[in-house]
């Protein structure tokens, strides 16, 4: 399903990139609400309903996508004195060391064999939530308004779809036959609209503002925490496929929403906007470097 779009990835990107000035910014802004709250949600639920969940490889895939953003939880909090003076606003950079785009994971699912790429749901799934009530926690430290951000959390569709696909491969139910293939129709568009508006919003100028801190946390996310699970994961476990995924997921840029979630809680915004765009041109050198280290496991 999502296996046919990895390969032409870079050039739509690029297309994206190059009509991004004749489109209106509204038209943008409405791909990525259908990209939220529909196509998305769509191609998880696909993802991981179409095959079999083992309780097993539930339990194994939280662990590791779990390990992997608290170690960027501590690690992103030692550039504490690197960053900014108010807490806030430091809270705002700090969740880009462990958020995680999810569109670009699909995309690198797609280049990966079919054991790495069926659980990648699994794995979003999972990170999702964790991934959000920490960021929710960072930037809340005791103020108000955490109450509805947790509900936001919880309301997610990301998570709503992903915990359904989930459910139903546990179940081992098999769907009806129309409903799924709508629903695959719908996810097969996820991708490719994604790279459209990642190309579009691509900032190439951000790499000229990358000081100490920014590159610290560049470095945590982009290369320490894959290099860390390349180096451990293997001899935790003999699956390779998991590892792989682990690689995979431990390098992905951050969420290219973390600046959203920080100017909610009155934090900059600046900075994060500033670092997902340096995230996400970095891992366009990166990524196909893990994936590729991934790939000879």
């Amino acid at each position: 399903m999502i296996s046919t779009s990895g390969d032409r990835g870079p050039q739509t990107g690029l297309g994206g990139w190059a009509i991004s000035k004749r489109i209106a910014p509204d038209i943008w802004a409405g791909i990525d609400r259908l990209n939220f709250l529909v196509l998305f949600p769509a191609l998880l639920f696909v993802s991981a309903s179409v095959r079999p969940i083992a309780i097993s490889e539930i339990a194994s895939v939280g662990v590791g996508v779990w390990t992997v953003m608290g170690l960027g939880f501590g690690l992103g909090l030692l550039l504490r004195s690197w960053g900014p003076a108010s807490f806030l606003d430091f809270a705002g950079t700090w969740q880009t060391a462990w958020r995680f785009n999810t569109a670009i994971a699909f995309v690198a699912a797609s280049a990966m064999p079919a054991a790495v790429s069926g659980i990648m749901s699994v794995a979003i799934g999972l990170a999702v939530p964790v991934a959000n009530v920490l960021a929710v926690g960072a930037l809340s430290r005791g103020r108000g308004g955490w109450k509805l951000r947790l509900i936001a959390i919880a309301t997610n569709p990301f998570l709503l779809a992903s915990l359904a696909g989930i459910s139903v491969g546990l179940s081992g139910i098999a769907l009806p036959k129309v409903p799924v293939q709508a629903l695959s129709r719908l996810s097969e568009a996820a991708v490719p609209m994604a790279l459209l508006s990642i190309g579009a919003t691509m900032d190439w100028k951000a790499i000229l503002r990358l000081d100490r801190f920014c590159s610290g946390l560049n470095a945590i996310k982009l290369l320490i925490l894959p290099f860390a699970v390349w180096i451990v994961a293997p001899h935790l476990t003999d699956d390779a496929a998991l590892v792989a995924l682990m690689i995979v997921f431990a390098a992905l840029p951050t969420a290219s929403a973390a600046h959203i979630l920080a100017g909610a809680f009155g934090a900059d915004r600046r900075v994060p906007s500033i670092l997902i765009a340096q995230s996400t041109l970095l891992s366009c050198i990166t990524l196909p470097l893990w994936i590729a280290v991934a790939l000879r496991l």
